[in-house]
């Protein structure tokens, strides 16, 4: 087959995350099965225009925020039009409206639906509070586009979010992720001082505030801890950070890691005694299972998609409810207890170990097999 990937990121994108990791697997395994594989997304500094990485061809037009959506409608009309037997339609916010010119099988692929990330977007005032209520109140009707189209996506959280905005519930398959590890060796011990991790892009919706906040309650109770940011930020954004962390008084304690490689992700991750993930809402929630994977329990807040990936007093806790108060003292309840603690570790390694690529790349090329097969 020939198949076409419309996503405002690739792989190699800056800022690209664990959504394009998601769809990297999967386009990896499609092009192992045969297929051969296009990827349309936004054109970022320094990028190729056109580059072909680990068998997937990708194609770069327009900006990820603005205009990749318009390039793709002109690139397809222009030269993709009928070379492809399935095109995949990303959802991130807005997706690319293929039920209005694409004539070939589509498979829509949402990780999670946007709802009040729209009112958290990184945007200047006023245009933060024009593009978040303008896209919070016309995503329900984007989804009436697609009635007809096979959904894809990869947690029960999203299927319901999807049902809920008119989808068919017959025409959504979920997927679960897999898991690519990068185990240290040799495995470091834990930290000699607490230590809490926040791991992920550094964006209002992903929680880092909260994050901090919490490490803010924290240290005013007890000041062994420490506190590590993984991710990388606007440098604005980055600024705003290290400043409320200044005034929280918790400068000192909290340690800004910024963009690492992925083994220096695994070996903090074994290094640290708890992941935290006070997201508003995630597709899964890739970092919880990788966390996992180094026996290193998860916190987070009662979210879309996390409340997937965490399993509660098995894995990691999920907060009782969505605030930094909450956070802190389930944090400091859990690194005092130490039975349970011993518990939830034994727990997360058995749990990370359930999710594997091969298995989850089977279903996807099935999944797109029989679209193209029988799906009308």
């Amino acid at each position: 087959m020939k198949i076409l990937i419309l996503n405002w990121r690739d792989i190699k994108h800056p800022n690209s995350g664990g959504a394009e990791i998601v769809t990297f697997e999967h386009a990896k395994a499609w092009v192992r099965a045969g297929h051969k594989v296009t990827w349309f997304s936004s054109a970022f500094k320094d990028g190729e225009k056109e580059e072909t990485v680990e068998g997937i061809k990708i194609i770069r037009r327009g900006n990820e925020l603005f205009t990749v959506n318009i390039a793709a409608l002109f690139w397809y009309l222009k030269q993709g039009r009928g070379q492809f037997d399935i095109v995949v339609d990303q959802f991130h916010g807005v997706p690319f409206f293929t039920p209005l010119y694409v004539k070939e099988k589509k498979l829509a692929f949402i990780h999670e639906v946007t709802k009040e990330v729209w009112l958290l977007n990184p945007l200047p005032k006023p245009f933060n509070l024009l593009v978040g209520y303008f896209g919070y109140f016309i995503e329900p009707w984007i989804f009436k586009l697609y009635r007809q189209t096979p959904f894809f996506t990869v947690s029960p959280s999203t299927k319901e979010d999807v049902v809920n905005f008119g989808i068919p519930r017959e025409n959504i398959t979920v997927v679960p992720n897999g898991i690519r590890i990068v185990r240290p060796k040799p495995f470091p011990k834990k930290e000699t001082l607490p230590t809490v991790i926040f791991l992920g892009a550094l964006a209002k919706d992903k929680g880092i505030e909260e994050a901090i906040r919490a490490f803010g309650l924290i240290y005013q109770k007890d000041k062994n801890y420490q506190f590590w940011v993984v991710g990388g930020s606007d440098p604005l954004y980055l600024k705003k950070l290290k400043s409320m962390a200044k005034t929280l008084g918790v400068s000192r304690k909290v340690k800004f890691w910024g963009f690492i490689s992925e083994k220096k992700k695994f070996e903090l991750l074994a290094r640290a005694h708890i992941l935290v993930n006070p997201s508003v809402r995630e597709g899964w929630g890739l970092v919880v299972i990788e966390a996992n994977s180094m026996g290193t329990p998860v916190i987070a807040y009662n979210s879309p998609g996390l409340r997937d990936s965490v399993v509660h007093r098995k894995t990691g806790l999920i907060c009782k409810q969505n605030f930094p108060q909450n956070l802190a003292m389930d944090i400091m309840k859990l690194m005092e207890n130490k039975n349970l603690y011993n518990r939830l570790q034994k727990g997360a390694l058995k749990w990370s170990q359930r999710f594997d690529w091969k298995i989850s790349t089977k279903q996807s090329l099935d999944l797109i097999e029989s679209i193209v097969a029988k799906w009308n």
